[in-house]
């Protein structure tokens, strides 16, 4: 069983530091000395100084001796509730533990003995510095001296299962750290996992008998003589499994605590600890809700763990996906601990993962102020500044993420996709290698390693890596790039441009792209409908039918809100995340983060132009309506039923013409911002007050040049866009052709939408103008071609022809 050892020692040295007078306390001044000189790179104001002494005093007020100020055990217990790191402290401060400070923390050996768990228990069990040191601790502390007992008795459990799956080579260490994706999240201080996390084997006799064991010792710890001494008896117990990681029988523990004293903070805190290790978060969320309610009802007996619960209900609806929701508690964890330095990364990171970029660095920054080396904090920052384009000050900040964790695998990642965007193919190359050697089965790393070597010029290479990637994974993605390689090594053969240094297409103004047929898209158009499609398969919002937001206008209840002047159903940005959440509730917690960012950088960065933090949620259901599932009129139908529902046209049967001009002006804006944006400016002012009745609305909706027109190829889109057109490939990309098919009519070569859309022509195939034929499906361009045949044959028999 770890012990407190060193690091009660080394807080120890840091209060002696600084306790000059000598008197056993730390007062204002001492304390001061002490946060100054432990965060030796930020410049703090008087003002701030006030702040953190003002906060610290209060919630430690039990651990005040008078005019002394904050005791030894009231500095640990702030290093005990993540208030700072003591290593670090203990660095920077640059002390060091003399060889008598350890003296007396060793444990004991225990001699192993299979007749029963009294004959193992050593000769004084209740010496504290025995166990962990929470169990010393006034807060979260074992109080009753029967419950030492029960202690000592788990760890003899633990310790002898320990000791037969370790011999029978089942016990394994899991360095699940290695394996993180996306920014990073972590339990707090208080609650951390280490990086070896223990994989218990949990199938076996050995754990069926630990099991039964257990059984034993909380029938005991529930035979207690009080209520009181029951509830120490099973944290306790919850506590010893938790920090060796047997987290479903710890939540066994923690669970019995909740019924036994349901309105203490600490078991259900917990518990919530527990859930989110076993990754169930959701029940975790709750737990936390639980254990946040607890806290603010208890007043200031539990203003220390308030801090610490806001960051891990925030980490909780982050493995929900609920990433908005999740930068409150952040940030309410922030303005209660100011020098919580994990709240702040935590926070930074959750700003980013939607997109808020500039505030995501402000809050990354100050984490690094007060942890220079946090690794995680480093890599965010660098991810941070990359999506402001700040690419320069982001490849410093990933490099360093990378010296202080060599194998952190996010930074390596990131660094290597934006080598790739800087054009440097043999750096980003590099980046994917040091990936696959901390994460061999990494096959997006793989995969990017091929493109990058790739463009590096290094086809041969490049195909070694490809088929790499096709045993790790057998995406359909991959067998794609497989073709577009031998499609580019078939272009090089053939001298045709596109090998190395070569010429691979021509951009071609659009006036010279003319199509045939009314069933041809306009360039323009196809544009548009792209960036909209786009749009649609990054949020998934064409999976949710429209009728589920007929259904959240039937049954949301918001309250009215005057903030404008005028009457409005508003909502702040983590309440309309809850409803989104409901929308797309078939997503998986990445998928969903990646939708949320999506719609808060297209549509509520239009919508709360003032940044206000509330949105009016009428507008925002009759915004998102036309990208959602269901037949077009469906589709307008619900976005006019949408307006109807909005305070201003509540009671009527029809909206006011000005809204639906506002409406479609703001729809533009967000789906069409090239054309739409200056149209916006032209809003204010206008006074007519007349009616629009469902017909006149849909006839505004559907005009081509001051209406949403583009919704009619956004549909064919839809329909069409996995269709693929057997072995033709694009003259230009070179990638197999999927969706539509664009045919030059004189020089026969095919475009794929995306290259159409950009103007994208073959060097080969200079032409004054060119004219272009859309096919849906192969099918279609059979078709057309067994017609023309038809003709041409029918003219050729004819007897003028012979």
């Amino acid at each position: 069983m770890a012990t407190r050892g060193s690091r009660s020692e080394k807080v120890k040295r840091i209060f002696q530091q600084f306790d000059v007078n000598r008197d056993g306390g730390l007062n204002r001044e001492e304390m001061a000395a002490l946060v100054v000189a432990v965060n030796p790179r930020v410049k703090f104001s008087e003002e701030q100084i006030n702040a953190i002494l003002d906060e610290v005093f209060r919630t430690y007020s039990e651990f005040i001796d008078g005019e002394k100020g904050l005791t030894y055990d009231g500095l640990l217990r702030t290093y005990d509730d993540g208030a700072g790191d003591v290593d670090r402290d203990f660095d920077a401060l640059a002390l060091e533990l003399k060889p008598e400070d350890n003296a007396g923390t060793s444990i004991a050996t225990e001699e192993a003995s299979s007749s029963s768990i009294a004959d193992e228990r050593v000769m004084e069990p209740h010496k504290k510095q025995r166990t962990a040191a929470w169990a010393a601790s006034p807060n979260h502390g074992i109080v009753f001296d029967d419950t030492w007992k029960l202690v000592d008795d788990l760890e003899i459990l633990i310790k002898r299962l320990k000791s037969k799956q370790s011999k029978d080579g089942k016990l394994k260490n899991d360095n699940s750290d290695v394996y993180s994706e996306g920014w990073s999240r972590e339990l707090g201080p208080s609650t951390e996992i280490t990086d070896k996390r223990v994989n218990w084997e949990e199938t076996g006799h050995d754990y069926a008998v630990f099991v039964r064991e257990l059984g034993v010792l909380r029938s005991r710890a529930d035979g207690a003589r009080s209520r009181e001494e029951a509830f120490d008896g099973h944290m306790a117990i919850g506590r010893v499994l938790y920090d060796q990681h047997l987290f479903k029988e710890a939540l066994v523990s923690f669970k019995r605590a909740c019924e036994l004293q349901p309105a203490d903070v600490r078991p259900h805190f917990r518990a919530g600890n527990c859930l989110y290790v076993l990754g169930r978060h959701s029940e975790a969320k709750e737990e936390f809700l639980l254990a946040l309610e607890a806290a603010e009802a208890g007043g200031s007996q539990w203003a220390y763990l308030l801090p610490q619960i806001h960051v891990n209900l925030g980490i909780a609806l982050e493995g929900e996906g609920m990433v908005i929701s999740a930068c409150e508690h952040y940030r309410e964890a922030a303005i209660l601990c100011p020098t919580h330095f994990r709240a702040l990364k935590l926070l930074g990171s959750a700003l980013f993962g939607v997109g808020e970029y500039k505030a995501a660095v402000k809050a990354l920054e100050e984490a690094i102020y007060m942890k220079s080396d946090y690794a995680d904090a480093h890599c965010d920052l660098a991810s941070a500044l990359h999506g402001m384009g700040d690419d320069e000050n982001a490849v410093k900040e990933f490099q360093r993420a990378i010296d202080l964790k060599p194998g952190h695998v996010d930074a390596l990642y990131n660094l290597g996709g934006l080598y790739m965007d800087m054009g440097r193919y043999q750096r980003a190359s590099e980046m994917y290698t040091r990936v696959l050697s901390v994460w061999p089965n990494h096959w997006r790393a793989q995969l990017n390693k091929a493109v990058a070597l790739l463009g590096a010029g290094e086809t041969e290479e490049a195909k070694k890596a490809l088929k790499e990637a096709l045993k790790m994974t057998n995406r359909v993605e991959l067998h794609d790039a497989v073709a577009h390689l031998k499609q580019l090594q078939k272009k090089k053969l053939k001298g045709n441009g596109g090998g190395n240094g070569e010429e691979a297409f021509i951009i071609v103004e659009p006036s010279k792209f003319k199509t045939v047929g009314e069933k041809t898209t306009l360039r323009t158009d196809l544009s548009t409908a792209l960036d909209i499609r786009s749009f649609q398969r990054i949020t998934r919002l064409n999976r949710c039918d429209v009728d589920q937001i007929k259904k959240e206008i039937n049954e949301t209840d918001v309250p009215m809100s005057y903030s404008g002047g005028v009457p409005e159903k508003s909502i702040r940005k983590a309440s309309l995340e809850e409803i989104l959440h409901r929308l797309l509730k078939f997503l998986k917690p990445e998928t969903f983060i990646g939708a949320v960012k999506a719609i808060n950088q297209k549509v509520l960065s239009v919508l709360d132009e003032s940044e206000s933090g509330r949105l009016d949620l009428g507008m925002f259901f009759a915004v998102l309506a036309p990208v959602c599932g269901g037949s077009a009129d469906k589709r307008k139908r619900i976005a006019y039923e949408a307006l109807l529902w909005r305070p201003v046209n509540e009671g009527s049967n029809q909206i006011r013409k000005t809204d639906a001009q506002r409406y479609i002006k703001l729809l533009r804006a967000i789906y069409i911002p090239s054309q739409g944006a200056s149209e916006m400016l032209e809003i204010h002012g206008e006074m007519d007050t007349s009616l629009v009745s469902l017909a006149e609305f849909t006839a505004m909706f559907d005009d081509p040049d001051w209406g949403f027109g583009i919704m009619s190829t956004l549909l064919k889109l839809e329909l069409g866009d996995r269709n693929r057109h057997g072995s033709h490939v694009c003259a230009t990309c070179r990638y197999p052709i999927i969706g539509s098919r664009f045919k030059e009519l004189k020089s026969h070569f095919s475009l794929c939408s995306q290259c159409f859309s950009e103007g994208k022509v073959p060097p080969t195939s200079k032409q004054e103008e060119y004219r272009f034929k859309e096919y849906a499906s192969e099918a279609e361009a059979v078709k057309d071609k067994c017609m023309w045949f038809g003709i041409h044959s029918k003219s050729s028999s004819s007897p003028a022809a012979s």
